[in-house]
């Protein structure tokens, strides 16, 4: 994430608290918005094309935003980003505001990985116990990687905490060299 992305982000979640919004639907716009984007080639090249005059843009994101509900600080953030020839950092901008929102959320994402899938029982014990690990609210995303044998992998931020089947072999082994030499 670039300190560009980062300021946009900032100054958004900054409009969203000081206007009391509920931060999860301006989430929810924004990503509509990005999906809409990506989505259309014409309306890229339109809102990206630096011939074109600002009132025809705006025209073009008050259509959008009517036709998906844009609160209008959304849409003033579309338009500023838009009239600073950012919207190609959109993702970006994105990706930092999920991260500003989710600290203000109290919630941290975590990625697990195990060896087999996990049915629900599983996936809401573990991440209760990942809640408490990190001492915030979990949002997890899952992965599968056979190679662990068993057991799981959760990365929380920077933090690795490996519960394989896989990495308790690998200290035994590391174990049973350091014994024998």
């Amino acid at each position: 994430m670039s300190a560009v992305d980062s300021r946009y982000a900032r100054a958004f979640a900054s409009v969203v608290q000081s206007q009391h919004l509920d931060s999860s639907a301006a989430q929810k716009q924004l990503d509509d918005f990005a999906a809409t984007l990506e989505g259309s080639t014409e309306l890229r090249t339109v809102l990206e094309d630096p011939s074109l005059p600002e009132e025809q843009k705006l025209k073009v994101i008050d259509g959008i935003a009517s036709r998906i509900g844009m609160i209008p600080a959304v849409r003033n953030f579309v338009a500023v980003i838009t009239h600073h020839g950012r919207l190609q950092d959109l993702g970006g901008i994105l990706a930092a505001y999920h991260a500003i929102a989710d600290e203000a959320a109290n919630f941290t994402e975590a990625e697990i990985t195990s060896a087999h899938p996990l049915d629900t029982a599983n996936r809401q014990l573990l991440e209760r116990q990942v809640a408490a690990l990190a001492g915030t609210q979990v949002r997890a995303t899952y992965t599968q990687d056979a190679s662990l044998l068993g057991g799981v992998v959760v990365k929380i931020g920077s933090t690795v905490y490996d519960g394989s089947v896989r990495a308790q072999l690998q200290q035994l082994k590391q174990r049973l060299i350091a014994a024998h030499a």
